[in-house]
C-alpha cells in the first residue's frame, strides 16, 4: 500500500467553502477503479494549510469509511508545532487510516536536533507507520540524508516522500537507511527517473488527473519495462510541468474541474482559482493529452 502510484488527493469544497464529501466520494471511487495504490488526504495538495484539525480528522474518517477497505488511506499530520502535530496524530489514530505523511516543520527553521526531537515525539504518539515528507521548496527546512538515516531508526518511521528532485540522494538513502526503508518521489517531473534509480513509487499530483496512466507507469517499472514506462511518462511531461504553472494545488483543481471531475475549482484563501493565462495553457495541455492517452 505504500509503494506504486499514491495520489496527493485534492480536497473538494462547495460554494460555501465547506468540504464537499459527495464529490470526495466520487473521487475515491474513481481512484479505486483506476488502480491508485493509496490516497493521501490532508496533504499539501489537499490544502492542509487551511484545513482545521477537526476537518483533517473528518476527511480521514470519511475516506476510510467510504472506501471500506478498497484502498489505503494515509493522512497528513504534520505542522510547524510539535505539540499540535502530536495532538493531531493522536486524534487521527483511531480513524482507520493506514499511516501518516508527516511534513517537516515549516517557517520555524529548526536545527537537526530539533527535527529529531520533533519526529521522535510524533512517532511516540502512534503505532501507525510514518512517512517523512521533505519539501524544502515550501518549508525552508531540508532533511539531510544523514538526518533521514537517523530518523529511519526511530520506531514507526518507514519511509520518505522526497520532493527535492535531487536524484543523487537515492543511492545515499539506500546506503545509509534500512533495506526496507521506502523511497517515494514527491516530484512528478522526475518521478520515473527516481523509481528507475531505486525508488519505490510516487506520491503524485499528476495522478489526480490521470490516475490510470500513473498507476500503469509504476506497474511497468515494477516489471522493469522501462522503455514502455518512459513512453507513457513522456506523454505526461507537459502535464507534470503545467500542473505547477501556479502554486499547487491551484492548477490541479482547475484541471479536475475542466475534466468534469470536480463541480468547481474552489480554493480557500489566500489561494485563488487559476488565472486566465494559466487556464489557456493548462486547457491546451489537457486537450492534447486526451488525444495521446486514449488507450488509458
Amino acid at each position: 500500500m505504500f509503494t506504486g502510484s499514491l495520489v496527493a488527493l485534492v480536497t473538494p469544497f462547495n460554494d460555501a467553502g465547506e468540504i464537499d464529501f459527495s464529490t470526495l466520494s466520487t473521487l475515491i471511487d474513481w481512484h479505486v477503479l483506476e488502480g491508485t495504490s493509496a490516497l493521501v488526504v490532508a496533504g499539501t495538495t489537499g490544502e492542509s494549510a487551511t484545513l482545521s484539525d477537526d476537518e483533517k480528522v473528518q476527511l480521514a474518517k470519511f475516506a476510510v469509511e467510504y472506501s471500506a477497505g478498497r484502498i489505503a488511506i494515509i493522512a497528513g499530520n504534520g505542522t510547524n508545532s510539535t505539540h499540535t502535530s502530536v495532538a493531531l496524530t493522536t486524534a487521527l489514530n483511531n480513524t482507520g487510516i493506514k499511516g501518516f505523511l508527516t511534513v517537516t516543520p515549516y517557517y520555524n527553521k529548526p536545527t537537526d536536533a530539533g527535527l529529531l526531537a520533533h519526529y521522535q515525539a510524533i512517532s511516540e504518539a502512534s503505532d501507525l507507520p510514518i512517512i517523512l515528507y521533505n519539501v524544502p521548496g515550501r518549508t525552508c527546512c531540508d532533511l539531510s540524508v544523514s538526518l533521514v538515516a537517523k530518523l529511519a531508526e526511530l520506531k514507526h518511521i518507514i519511509g520518505i516522500k522526497d520532493a527535492t528532485a535531487e536524484l543523487s540522494r537515492i543511492q545515499s538513502y539506500r546506503r545509509l537507511c534500512p533495506e526496507d526503508f521506502i523511497l517515494l518521489s514527491g516530484d512528478d517531473e522526475t518521478g520515473l527517473a527516481f523509481c528507475q534509480q531505486g525508488g519505490d513509487g510516487v506520491i503524485s499530483v499528476t495522478a489526480n488527473v490521470v490516475p490510470k496512466a500513473m498507476a500503469q507507469i509504476q506497474q511497468l517499472v515494477k516489471e522493469q519495462k522501462y522503455e514502455q514506462a518512459q513512453a507513457i511518462d513522456s506523454q505526461l511531461a507537459q502535464l507534470h510541468k503545467n500542473l505547477f504553472v501556479e502554486s499547487n494545488p491551484i492548477p490541479v483543481k482547475w484541471a479536475l474541474f475542466y475534466n468534469k471531475r470536480l463541480p468547481n475549482a474552489n480554493m480557500r484563501l489566500p489561494l485563488v482559482p487559476l488565472s486566465a493565462n494559466g487556464q489557456v495553457l493548462l486547457g491546451k495541455t489537457l486537450d492534447d493529452l486526451t488525444q495521446e492517452l486514449q488507450e488509458f
